[in-house]
């Protein structure tokens, strides 16, 4: 099968994770995370100090340490998945905090941080077979890329999927602590001056407020068919 870039671009918690991984095991493409690579600079930043009382980044501070910053995939052999790591350290449960998910917006806005992560993503993607998700995977990383999608869901049910992660790893929050969050993130990508959240004029458009992960698949593997004539079992 031809080896393609496959970019999945959309707002906060609307399950572009999930789906793109669901994806990669269907096609036998690696998966690269790009949100995760933000959370771990923005952990990184949080745990050095380079941010204020309120999880804002101080920039020029921050680019100077990017330097000092190693960001990798690896495969956990318990799951069988492919987890973040921040200077040879597993930091795929901390970076889903949502201590990480506040301050993640203004960290990712920052120019020099977008072409750090960028260029990391980039590397990996030289021998196509991937699959990556994010926020301007199709707009900026890979315009080149042979299919797209934007995803979308209501903000009510993306922070009510939110919450429900959050509770099954043991963390607090309220509903309206999250929804407020989602919200508050939506309002940042989509205004950042550099590489703003928005959905490329090739891309299609998915919205899954009502469907699920199975659903989503079927859909996808339709649209294999209908583009590439290629057939997934």
């Amino acid at each position: 099968m031809k080896q393609m870039i496959i970019a999945i671009d959309g707002h906060s918690s609307t399950g572009k994770s999930t789906f793109a991984k669901a994806i990669a095991r269907a096609l036998d493409y690696t998966y690269l995370d790009s949100g995760a690579l933000y959370r771990a600079v923005t952990l990184y930043a949080l745990e050095e100090g380079l941010t204020d009382a309120q999880g804002r980044p101080d920039a020029p501070l921050l680019l100077q340490r990017l330097k000092d910053i190693t960001l990798s995939f690896c495969r956990n052999p318990k799951t069988g998945r492919d987890e973040t790591f921040l200077n040879g350290k597993n930091v795929e449960q901390r970076i889903r905090s949502l201590k990480v998910s506040r301050s993640v917006s203004p960290v990712s806005g920052i120019p020099g941080v977008r072409d750090f992560v960028d260029n990391e993503l980039r590397k990996w993607a030289r021998k196509k077979g991937v699959v990556i998700d994010g926020r301007d995977i199709g707009t900026a990383v890979f315009p080149q890329a042979e299919v797209k999608i934007f995803m979308t869901a209501p903000a009510p049910v993306r922070a009510h999927r939110r919450l429900e992660e959050m509770k099954a790893k043991g963390e607090e929050a309220t509903f309206e602590e999250v929804l407020e969050n989602v919200l508050r993130r939506d309002h940042l990508d989509s205004s950042r001056e550099v590489h703003p959240l928005t959905q490329a004029a090739d891309a299609v458009l998915l919205d899954n407020g009502n469907m699920t992960v199975e659903e989503q698949m079927e859909w996808f593997k339709k649209l294999l068919e209908d583009k590439w004539d290629i057939r997934l079992k």
